[in-house]
């Protein structure tokens, strides 16, 4: 199992990593006590059953997601019909055709840079929780610049559409899939932004306002207009490799892989709190098409929107991640 925790230690340790208050209130949520939960690589919070979260092992495991209690166990296992995981990074809750609440996993991983294309699943979310074989539709995803490592899925839930990042060492892209997906094709992405080094996950808020990326130290808030709001401080874990936000939209929750890993509450800092008529009341119907790439006035089309980190925090995250992603070529997934 790969680990980060002596990169992240040392760099805390040497004072490269400042404390913002938001970081020093969070406090554990839970932790996952089951023992098939061993590389937790994703985490979504779920539309329909309060306080339950969604999570899945990273590759090797079977084609299944887990639902978790507010006590840390699983109340359902839900497997994937016909899937096989190959390298299942991100999970994310959008919705089905209907307009339920719906599941979407990404098989993303791509660690050395050669699929041709990579593959999202969408699962409706059950009413009643129970294990469970599921049936699942699977889209084909393409980048348009070549085969990228990803970690991220993202869903508007405002515009149900899906987003993916890329995991590169300087800095990935933000890449938006079609606005109404082909299961019978694959479906091209577009480069719409930049992201910092090394994204390991991320997630819109519940309202559509707000998008968090996160890498191994902390998770960087965007407006999802564009435009960047804060950099908050993780807690140490040992391979932050999830976040989302919670249900009433006005914390993180960061989650981590290894057997028996905790899942810790963040508070958002003052700038992303969100206005009180929305943090309980999440978009059901888009009222219109508003991805984070919408270029503001006099912007030219497709520049991207999602600044990279300040020089200070940019250099941590490259430094530390450079040999995260050496480690992480060099592991059995590679």
């Amino acid at each position: 199992m790969r680990r980060r925790v002596v990169l992240v230690a040392a760099a805390c340790a040497l004072g490269l990593v400042p404390r913002p208050a938001a970081a020093q209130q969070a406090e554990p949520l839970l932790r996952i006590g089951d023992a098939r939960v061993v590389e937790s690589s994703g985490l979504a919070v779920s539309r329909r059953h309060p306080g339950v979260l969604w999570t899945h092992n990273d590759s090797g495991d079977a084609a299944r997601v887990f639902a978790v209690g507010r006590d840390g166990r699983v109340l359902a296992t839900l497997r994937f019909a016909g899937v096989e995981a190959r390298d299942w990074e991100a999970v994310a809750v959008g919705r089905d055709e209907l307009g339920g609440p719906a599941l979407f996993v990404g098989d993303v991983g791509d660690n050395q840079g050669v699929w041709p294309w990579v593959t999202v699943y969408r699962a409706a979310e059950p009413a009643r929780l129970g294990d469970a074989t599921v049936p699942v539709r699977r889209y084909r995803l393409r980048y348009p610049d070549g085969p990228r490592d990803a970690e991220a899925l993202l869903v508007d839930p405002r515009s149900n559409r899906l987003y993916v990042t890329s995991k590169e060492d300087a800095g990935g892209g933000l890449y938006r899939a079609p606005a109404r997906l082909r299961s019978d094709r694959v479906n091209l992405l577009r480069r719409v932004g930049r992201v910092p080094p090394l994204v390991t996950d991320g997630a819109f808020s519940p309202d559509g306002r707000l998008l968090v990326l996160r890498d191994y130290l902390a998770a960087h808030l965007y407006r999802a207009s564009g435009g960047r709001l804060a950099t908050v401080t993780l807690p140490l874990q040992p391979q932050g490799e999830s976040v989302a936000f919670s249900a009433d939209g006005r914390s993180l929750l960061a989650g981590s892989e290894g057997g028996g890993s905790e899942v810790w509450r963040v508070p958002l800092p003052a700038a992303a709190a969100p206005p009180a008529a929305s943090a309980t009341s999440p978009a059901r119907q888009p009222p219109a098409e508003s991805p984070p790439a919408t270029a503001p006035a006099g912007r030219a089309r497709g520049a991207p929107l999602i600044a990279l980190l300040a020089a200070g925090g940019a250099l941590v995250a490259v430094a530390a991640g450079g040999l995260a992603a050496r480690s992480r070529r060099r592991s059995r997934h590679g």
